[in-house]
């Protein structure tokens, strides 16, 4: 099939071709923690898979500027390129990722530094808290790299390779399978070996994608001598503010479902949230990677004035997102067993934990495309506000009240139905600016 551009018409089989490599992209970035997670329960023991749990969303929450400038940015590069400004698309481009870099290295050496205490005051004791440094600092070195995946996501689609960047996904995604395996398997490094081959994994996707981007490519943008804009920096900022919430919001959620798990059920349900998690994380990966290849088509009709496009974009991506939501959560129903049985079948009790919660948590799936793709959708019309809140309230104030709330009356089953009665409220509340700002973007 000839190339997709963004300037097109978009039916629906376009639309899945154009956003089938961003989403395959998210999986397989997803995949990352995933197979360190499986290794790492089978091969090192539930203590270590524990920590690997307890630490993570504080790994992911100073990995995030990545991913926001990455949304905002590629929201205000293809603003730009709608507008007939191609030259200026490659500066903006250009000055994202050195400030991403600059960013990481920075924030890379603050985290290493501050590991032990945060772990610590987190929670984590004895083996459990020297597990979460050893795995921390590891990951830790790998973070400008890490942070550039993420930002290189959204770059790729923008760039109109999205096929590209499925590629440089896939190969960091095989290389980390292949790693695992030899580290732990092999090697029986333990969770030394785990946290290399995801820093080693990562960074080599990062490093491929600046390859590309360095030298003269037949994409539309390119790393090129750049200056610094202080006012497209805050643009960039802002509107990506709901994916830095997002993922802020839910790594410090993740730390209170962990410590409600640890009040209701130990370590056991801390692994057992780690498994749903997982899984989870795949999941909404397809809706997230749908989000982050439609987010610069959108971008760039709302910069040409194209109304009748963006209103054909936001029905067909509502169907779209409709038969996504109903395929997964017949697939989770279906595979709940088996997948709970490939990462904690050597323990009954962690076993049928993990499946009991797992049967929940699945109905989750069924409601979270929506305030997902809707604040993408707000971010590429370069509205961060709005972008922000549907993510400050889905991934925040809803999960926390539910959290909190839920488990007062139905003990740990409370804990797994919080997650869908937060999605379920940020539906609603979607819903509703979706219907505010119809007349004001003519959508």
């Amino acid at each position: 099939m000839k190339k997709i551009q963004l300037s097109e018409h978009f039916s629906y089989q376009k639309l899945f071709c154009f956003t089938l490599p961003s989403i395959a992209m998210m999986i397989f970035t997803s995949i990352y923690g995933v197979v360190d997670g499986l290794f790492v329960s089978n091969f090192v023991g539930k203590t270590p898979f524990a920590a690997i749990n307890f630490i993570m969303p504080f790994l992911q929450i100073l990995g995030t500027l990545g991913f926001m400038f990455g949304t905002g940015g590629s929201a205000l590069i293809a603003k730009t390129l709608g507008e007939g400004n191609k030259k200026k698309a490659k500066e903006l481009f250009s000055l994202f990722i050195y400030v991403t870099v600059v960013c990481g290295i920075v924030i890379a050496i603050i985290g290493i530094l501050c590991i032990r205490p945060i772990a610590s005051v987190l929670g984590a004791e004895g083996e459990m808290l020297e597990n979460c440094i050893i795995y921390g600092r590891w990951v830790l070195l790998a973070l400008p790299f890490f942070m550039l995946q993420f930002e290189f996501q959204s770059f790729f689609a923008t760039a109109e390779k999205p096929q590209l960047g499925l590629f440089v996904t896939v190969a960091s995604g095989v290389m980390n399978m292949i790693l695992d395996a030899l580290f732990m398997k092999i090697f029986a490094w333990g969770l030394v070996g785990a946290a290399a081959a995801t820093a080693i994994s990562q960074s080599a996707g990062a490093i491929l994608a600046l390859v590309y981007f360095i030298r003269p490519n037949t994409s539309l943008l390119q790393l090129t001598g750049t200056k610094f804009d202080g006012n497209a920096l805050l643009k960039a900022s802002i509107n990506g503010s709901s994916e830095l919430m997002s993922s802020i919001s839910m790594s410090l959620v993740s730390m209170l479902y962990n410590l409600q798990l640890m009040k209701y059920a130990g370590e056991s349900g801390v692994a057992a949230y780690g498994v749903l998690m997982y899984v989870g994380m795949i999941f909404f990966s397809a809706f997230i990677g749908y989000s982050v290849g439609t987010a610069p088509v959108i971008g760039f009709h709302y910069g040409a004035g194209n109304h009748a496009e963006l209103k054909s974009l936001l029905r067909k991506s509502f169907v779209v997102i409709g038969g996504f939501s109903v395929c997964m959560f017949a697939a989770s129903e279906f595979l709940a067993m088996p997948l709970a049985k490939i990462f904690v079948g050597y323990d009954g009790e962690l076993l049928n934990i993990t499946l009991r919660g797992f049967r929940i948590f699945s109905f989750s799936f069924l409601l979270a495309g929506v305030p997902i793709f809707g604040s993408s959708f707000f971010t590429a019309l370069s509205n961060g506000l709005i972008s922000a809140l549907i993510s400050f309230l889905r991934t925040l104030v809803f999960q926390v009240a539910a959290v909190l709330i839920f488990p007062m009356f139905l003990a740990i089953d409370g804990i797994w139905i919080s997650i869908s009665a937060a999605e379920f409220m940020a539906v609603l509340i979607t819903i509703c600016f979706l219907f505010k700002m119809r007349d004001k973007y003519h959508y």
